[in-house]
């Protein structure tokens, strides 16, 4: 058994020095959070493996989208699946929108008359989807083609300012995926234009099709998720129905497996259902993912440097 040596923090130190004497504690959050990092440098280096990332949760409203954008440019991810929610915060931000640092102590029924809405202790300015709906109309007719999500979310990419996630997936040429972006204000903003009678070419199920195929042709696979639901289980899918299950795996989340929920699930339960090899190298961490995602990157960047 190896010992478990405290962690020493000292003035001017590096975040892949602290990551390093968390690794050489080895134990708790922070132990788990160091491997993580290392499985990730691992995945990242292998060149047969490509990286599925999975991102669920207010990661935009949290401050996250510099480092989703960052990891798409560094090419530390192959394929990303995220939320409508995400994608809508991403793009009105990129059309001069911000989010604001709140309290979840506010008032939240004067915030509605304020016209703010509030994720936790960030808040959304309801105008937000006045920005949004005046660029989906002026673009509709062209994202209105697509085939099917990815090449709806890569054209959307392409029309949409710089510094955004969907630019960041569309000049890098990186495969993104959103099944449920109807449940999102983006999927709001294309249904008004569906009820005014304009038509859409976009298969809601052709997406599946890629996915898998991705998966089906790959060497290897690594999954990397923050938080879980609709994106994690979409990669998982993709996963069990390929011959080879991921090799492999960090999840970040704050959920407990008790439930049986998908974002509480531990990688492990993957492996009953053939998404996961039984001898993965992975790693669960029950951390928020506004705090181990800079972690991180820092890490990696680093590391790559």
């Amino acid at each position: 058994m190896k010992v478990v040596k405290h962690i020493k923090v000292y003035s001017n130190m590096k975040v892949n020095e602290l990551v390093k004497a968390m690794n050489e504690a080895g134990v708790m959050q922070a132990g788990k959070l160091a491997k993580a990092i290392n499985i990730l440098e691992k995945m990242i280096k292998d060149k047969d493996c490509k990286v599925f990332f999975g991102l669920a949760g207010a990661m935009v409203p949290g401050g996250m989208k510099q480092i989703i954008i960052d990891l798409l440019e560094e090419k530390y991810i192959d394929v990303l699946v995220t939320t409508g929610a995400n994608l809508t915060h991403d793009l009105g931000e990129s059309l001069g929108y911000s989010h604001y640092q709140g309290s979840e102590k506010m008032d939240d029924a004067l915030l509605r008359k304020k016209g703010y809405n509030r994720v936790y202790n960030s808040l959304m300015p309801n105008k937000i989807y006045v920005g949004l709906e005046k660029f989906i109309n002026k673009n509709f007719d062209e994202l209105s083609r697509a085939n099917n999500v990815r090449e709806f979310l890569w054209t959307l990419g392409k029309l949409a300012p710089k510094n955004t996630i969907v630019s960041a997936c569309y000049h890098n040429k990186i495969p993104i995926f959103c099944p449920a972006i109807s449940d999102s204000g983006l999927g709001l903003m294309i249904w008004n234009n569906l009820v005014k009678g304009k038509k859409i070419n976009v298969n809601m199920f052709e997406d599946l099709k890629e996915i898998i195929e991705i998966a089906w042709t790959t060497k290897k696979s690594g999954v990397f998720y923050v938080g879980g639901g609709t994106p994690k289980n979409y990669i998982q899918q993709a996963m069990q129905f390929s011959p080879k299950n991921a090799t492999y795996g960090v999840q970040i989340t704050t959920d407990i497996e008790d439930y049986g929920g998908s974002s509480g699930a531990p990688l492990k339960e993957g492996i009953s259902w053939g998404k996961l090899n039984p001898n993965a190298n992975y790693v669960d961490v029950r951390c928020d993912a506004t705090i181990a995602l800079p972690i991180i990157l820092a890490a990696l960047k680093d590391k790559f440097k």
